[in-house]
């Protein structure tokens, strides 16, 4: 039966592309009732009902064997349910979003496709069989974020992000292959590092650094970060589900899951910290100057997976494992609140066209007040206490990113009640808004369920550390909360009284609006040097390859041919002459 929380997405997913895609509401049963299956079984593995499936031999060469099968431990359970709990809400969720769409059995198997391969990463046993399974989760979120394949904005986004993802993913793979030169085994399993104590330092932090590349990519950190908010061209539920659950988390498990190897090499944590606390900051200013809903969403997410990665590399893994079990319900309540927004009015994105909707989408309304506190980092909350792991951590082991990090909680209250105050409050700044109502229950139901997780998931911060490091630290709030609790207020109290009663945006930061200018530097450096590139070689192609050696080739045979054409005169005394004109001058080469 374990096995089927595996199959059960991928059947589903080749079943709609080659069965049923022209019966849309078979499609979709199909698609939701193998997630559900899936997150059956995932509770059956949690509760100890469901036994781990016997792994089976795939390669076995000559010292070198590679297994299939499920590593089912403390992290690999908890993030099961994350990833098909979630995937189901959303499933739902896109019952209703979807619903007059003519493409929705084939965006259902893609749904399909992608829980399946995120699935694979977290049952993985294996370097290579994470690998796999990570290169599928690439393909799927290249399939779903280019969706609407007839926007040029969502092929060139899904492109962007299938590209910057292969950058990063080619570092882990260096990584993999570095890792199993050194131990002879790609194997996650501590005793397998017993050859690593003799490496040397240097060459140990190299392998680090490369496994880290395939988070880098995945969950969108410095500088690789740009493909994340362009994903935000897929449907909504594809931002939900890549933002909250599966893509962009898949780097921080990872990390979790190999931090044993992570931890031979000190100086290789300090680059981790380091890169998400920077990434952390980065993104929350920039947030702040976002129209779009998605994109202020899109930066958040940003935001918060550089607080997850600089709790890895401060050595407090359980505490980013917390804070992305939290993140993925509040985050994922999010997303699905912008869509039922996006949705009331006729797919606007713009929130400084919104305005007013308190009272006409009630249920919306209060279900994303509840993400917004959780997101803010108010007490009682769920991303309270998990935010507030995080800063402990990053207290005990870098003060200087504790700082980074406390200013960008309070940078993080201060743009969602910007969003929040925009969007529900003041007048309605546009035709859609003042039209605007609430979404039907199979889009609002999920929303009431993330939100009660929203809500309650922080009371098990203990008990959770507990349940993913037994014998780690506890975590300590007293020392930094009362610095949290001021920057987070002052967020909140310059965000309204900035932002009450706004019809455009009082504040203006070219540079954050414009995203530091990353993208236009990429534009005229790596991009107009790929250009330059695919130019040389197209001119190559056309004059060297195919006029100089295949065009002259076949050119020079004619005019070869036709010459010798004139000696072919039928003439046998002109036959005779000319042979003997030849003779004569080989003589003359000979004796001369």
């Amino acid at each position: 039966m374990a096995w089927l929380l595996l199959l059960a997405p991928l059947l589903s997913a080749v079943a709609i592309t080659c069965f049923t895609r022209p019966f849309k509401k078979l499609s979709l049963g199909i698609s939701v009732g193998a997630v559900a299956l899936s997150f059956l079984i995932a509770l059956g593995l949690f509760a100890d009902f469901i036994p781990a499936p016997t792994p089976f031999t795939w390669i076995e060469l000559a010292g070198f064997k590679i297994e299939i099968g499920f590593l089912i431990d403390p992290l690999s359970k908890l993030m099961l349910l994350i990833v098909t709990g979630v995937g189901l809400l959303i499933h739902v969720f896109s019952l209703g979003y979807m619903h007059d769409d003519p493409g929705v059995s084939r965006f259902f198997a893609k749904l399909s496709l992608f829980i399946f391969s995120m699935i694979g990463i977290v049952v993985a046993t294996n370097f290579l069989m994470m690998f796999i399974f990570w290169e599928l989760v690439g393909v799927s979120s290249y399939l779903l974020i280019g969706f609407w394949y007839e926007k040029t904005t969502a092929s060139d986004a899904a492109r962007k992000a299938f590209l910057s993802n292969r950058v990063g993913d080619f570092g882990f793979m260096l990584g993999i292959i570095l890792f199993w030169s050194l131990t002879g085994t790609v194997a996650f399993d501590s005793g397998v590092l017993v050859p690593l104590h003799g490496v040397v330092g240097y060459t140990l932090t190299v392998m680090v650094l490369l496994l880290f590349c395939g988070c880098v990519g995945k969950s969108a950190m410095i500088p690789l970060h740009v493909w994340l908010p362009d994903a935000m061209e897929g449907p909504t539920p594809v931002s939900a589900l890549i933002h909250a659950a599966t893509m962009v988390a898949a780097g921080v498990y990872m990390l979790s899951r190999i931090f044993f190897v992570l931890e031979l090499s000190p100086s290789a944590l300090d680059v981790i910290a380091w890169v998400g606390g920077i990434t952390a900051l980065f993104a929350a200013l920039i947030a702040t100057q976002q129209d779009d809903i998605k994109r202020v969403l899109a930066y958040s997410t940003l935001s918060q997976l550089g607080y997850m990665v600089m709790a890895v590399g401060c050595g407090g893994w359980p505490a980013a494992m917390f804070h992305l079990a939290t993140h993925a319900f509040f985050k994922a309540l999010l997303f699905l609140g912008a869509g039922s927004i996006i949705h009331a009015m006729h797919h606007e994105q713009d929130m400084w066209k919104m305005g007013g909707l308190r009272k006409k989408m009630p249920v919306t309304f209060w279900t994303f007040a509840i993400g917004t506190c959780a997101l803010s980092g108010i007490p009682f909350f769920s991303g309270f206490f998990s935010k507030e792991a995080i800063l402990a951590v990053a207290l005990n082991s870098h003060p200087a990113l504790f700082w980074i990090a406390a200013a960008t909680a309070g940078l993080t209250a201060f743009y969602m009640l910007r969003l929040f105050i925009t969007v529900f409050f003041g007048p309605a700044k546009s035709e859609a808004a003042g039209h605007a109502h609430e979404s039907p229950a199979v889009m609002t139901v999920p929303l009431v369920i993330l939100s009660a997780f929203a809500l309650f998931a922080g009371y098990s911060a203990f008990g959770l550390s507990h349940f993913l490091a037994p014998d780690g630290a506890e975590l300590h709030f007293a020392m930094i909360l009362p610095v949290s609790l001021i920057v987070v207020a002052s967020g909140l109290v310059l965000g309204f009284s900035l932002y009450r009663n706004q019809t455009k945006d009082p504040v203006l930061i070219p540079l954050f609006k414009h995203k530091f200018f990353i993208d236009e530097l990429y534009d005229h450096t790596i991009l107009a040097f790929q250009n330059f590139l695919g130019r040389l070689a197209a001119w190559c192609d056309q004059w060297v390859i195919g006029f100089g050696l295949v065009r002259g080739s076949a050119f020079g045979a004619s005019v070869g041919g036709e010459f010798l054409r004139l000696f072919q005169a039928g003439n046998i005394r002109g036959y005779a002459f000319l042979f003997s004109l030849g003779v004569a001058l080989l003589l003359y080469l000979i004796f001369s």
